[in-house]
């Protein structure tokens, strides 16, 4: 049987960005730039995301998401009413629970790609 290829965590964050990506253009939201295209420190974020998955420091949804806040929060982002990147604000920027079903999936969606193309199991 052959061995599947290992993707690095570049790779992966990338095809997080892109599901995400998608999945805001369903819900309306079209402020989503490709990832050849996006800003460092939102590929970064994306390769954040995926190392705390994949060391088990985000073992829930809600970890992700906190994970993510607090990364968000280290580079000076806020809550804010609407994302603004010039202003670094962000809307999902409040606890897990305070978001609604829609925001949750993308921290969802999210680790199910980690799993799915990492090489740890859920």
């Amino acid at each position: 049987m052959e061995q599947p290829r290992i993707m690095s965590v570049y790779e992966i964050a990338a095809t997080a960005h892109e599901a995400n990506r998608a999945y805001c253009a369903i819900l309306g939201d079209h402020s989503q730039v490709p990832w050849g295209i996006a800003p460092q420190w939102q590929r970064d974020s994306a390769v954040a995301g995926v190392k705390a998955v994949q060391s088990g420091a985000a073992k829930t949804a809600a970890q992700t998401h906190a994970a993510w806040v607090d990364d968000k929060e280290r580079a000076g982002w806020t809550y804010g009413e609407t994302k603004d990147v010039s202003a670094k604000t962000h809307p999902c920027m409040v606890p897990y629970q305070d978001m609604t079903p829609d925001q949750q999936r993308k921290d969802t969606l999210f680790r199910a790609i980690v799993f799915a193309l990492g090489v740890i199991e859920l």
